[in-house]
C-alpha cells in the first residue's frame, strides 16, 4: 500500500446468493486493520437477519426484519457507518464483469451497464451484486465506488487456457475460461508474501470451489470456465459433466433454460448426490450412518484430487498446495481425503498437524509444502479499492 496518500476507511461488499457480508477497514500505507465486520443473512418468508460487531466482538446491530433481499439491509447500516465509521469510499466484489471488464475498476454509468449486460455469464451471482451497488449509491451518495472482479487475477491466462473447443465465431463473442475465486488467489499470494514458491496450486473449496494453478505469481489454469458453475464437485453445483447430458435432457424430458440453471447450479453437486444438504458440516456427521452422504463426500474428494493432478501437469510439477475457502481451511477430513489420494506426486499429509491445522500441514518426508490459509477476499478488496479510489495525487476526505 505505499502509494496510499493517507488512511482510509473502506467498506466492502461481499454479496452472495442468499447472503451479503460487509466490512469496513482502515487502510494505510503500512497495510489494514478491520475495524466493522457483519453480514446480512436471508431466513426465508421474507425475512433477513441483519449483524455486524466490531474489532473486539462488541455488537453494533443485531436485528431481524422483513426484507425480501439482502441488499435492502444496507440502508439499515446508517447508524453503524457513520461519523468516525463513514466510509471513504466502498468495494464491491463483482463474481463475473463478462468480455469488457476484466480489471477492478471505479464504477460509472458506463460499468454499470456493462455489468448489466454481463448478467447471463453469472445468473446466480450477478443480479444480487448489482442490487447491492444501487442500494450502496442510494445511501452513501457521493461515496466513490470500485468494482472488483473474481475474474481479473486470471485475465491474462494463455492462450491454451483461456480457449475453449468451440467454433471462432462463438468465442469472438465471449465465450471462454475465465476463472474465478481471484480475489481469494491474490489473499493467499498476499499471505506466503516474498518468498512464495515458483509452482503453487491453491485449492479454494467451499460452497463454491475451485482449484487454480499459479506460476510465478500468474494464473497459468484454474478449473472453473466461462461461468462458477464448472470444476470441481461443489455444494449445489455439478461442475464439468458431459454436454450431452444437457442435450439429453432437453430433447427427451423437455427442460428448458430455467430448470437447466435451476438443476446445474442449485439441485446438484453434493446435495444432488447425498439427496441431504449441501453443508460439508452435516454430510460429515451423516456419513457412517448415511451412504448418500458417505458418496457425496467420496466423491468430491477424487474430484477436487483429480483436479490438482492436472494442475500440476499444467504446472510441470508442484512445489506448494494451498487449501483455503470454508471446507479448505476447515476440514480436516477433506484435506486428508484428497491428498491421500496423491501419493503419486510425492504429496504426504502429517496427520497430527492436518487434524489441528498446524502449518505445514505436510509430513516431513513430502516434497510438496502443504498449507491451510484463510481466503481474505474483502482485503483484497479494501486493497484494491482506496488505490482506485483516492489515487496518489488526490487526497482523501478522512481525517487521521
Amino acid at each position: 500500500m505505499s502509494d496510499l496518500p493517507r488512511p482510509l476507511s473502506v467498506l466492502t461488499f461481499n454479496s452472495g446468493s442468499s447472503s451479503l457480508k460487509f466490512g469496513l477497514y482502515r487502510v494505510a500505507r503500512d497495510g489494514l486493520v478491520a475495524l466493522i465486520s457483519g453480514e446480512i443473512e436471508t431466513l426465508g418468508d421474507g425475512r433477513c437477519r441483519l449483524r455486524a460487531s466490531d474489532a473486539a466482538g462488541a455488537s453494533q446491530i443485531d436485528e431481524t426484519a422483513d426484507m425480501a433481499d439482502p441488499a435492502e439491509g444496507i440502508g439499515r447500516l446508517g447508524a453503524v457507518f457513520e461519523g468516525e465509521n463513514a466510509p471513504a469510499a466502498i468495494g464491491h466484489r463483482i463474481v463475473h464483469g463478462g468480455p469488457t471488464l476484466r480489471r477492478h475498476c471505479l464504477i460509472d454509468e458506463r460499468v454499470l451497464g456493462a455489468l448489466d449486460a454481463a448478467v447471463a455469464f453469472a445468473p446466480l451471482h450477478a443480479p444480487a451484486a448489482l442490487a447491492v451497488i444501487r442500494y450502496a449509491q442510494q445511501h452513501f451518495a457521493g461515496v466513490p465506488q470500485v468494482a472488483c472482479f473474481d475474474t481479473a487475477f486470471h485475465a491474462d491466462l494463455p492462450e491454451t487456457a483461456s480457449t475453449l473447443p468451440l467454433p471462432e465465431e462463438l468465442r469472438a463473442t465471449g465465450i471462454q475460461r475465465y476463472g474465478f475465486h481471484g480475489l481469494s488467489c491474490q489473499s493467499i499470494l498476499r499471505q506466503l508474501g516474498a518468498k512464495v514458491a515458483d509452482r503453487v496450486i491453491i485449492a479454494h473449496l467451499g460452497n463454491g470451489a475451485s482449484i487454480t494453478a499459479v506460476k510465478g505469481g500468474r494464473s497459468i489454469d484454474t478449473s472453473m470456465g466461462l461461468t462458477p458453475s464448472g470444476g470441481v464437485i461443489m455444494g449445489s453445483r455439478t461442475g464439468d459433466i458431459d454436454p450431452g447430458i444437457l442435450l439429453y435432457l432437453m430433447r427427451e424430458k423437455g427442460l428448458g433454460a430455467a430448470e437447466l440453471e435451476d438443476l446445474i447450479d442449485r439441485r446438484s453437486g453434493l446435495v444432488g448426490i447425498s439427496g441431504i444438504s449441501s453443508d460439508v458440516r452435516l454430510l460429515n456427521r451423516m456419513a457412517s450412518s448415511k451412504s448418500g452422504a458417505r458418496l457425496a463426500l467420496e466423491m468430491f474428494d477424487i474430484s477436487v484430487a483429480k483436479q490438482i493432478a492436472g494442475m500440476i501437469v499444467a504446472l510441470g510439477g508442484i512445489d506448494t498446495l494451498v487449501f483455503t475457502g470454508g471446507i479448505g481451511e476447515n476440514d480436516a477430513r477433506a484435506r486428508s481425503g484428497i491428498v491421500g489420494r496423491m501419493a503419486c506426486f510425492d504429496l504426504e499429509l502429517d496427520p497430527e498437524r492436518n487434524s489441528r491445522a498446524c502449518n505445514p500441514l505436510s509430513a516431513a518426508r513430502s516434497r510438496t509444502t502443504v498449507l491451510a490459509l484463510p481466503s481474505r477476499e474483502d482485503g483484497e478488496i479494501a486493497r484494491h479499492t482506496a488505490l482506485l479510489a483516492y489515487p496518489v495525487t488526490q487526497a482523501a476526505p478522512v481525517p487521521e
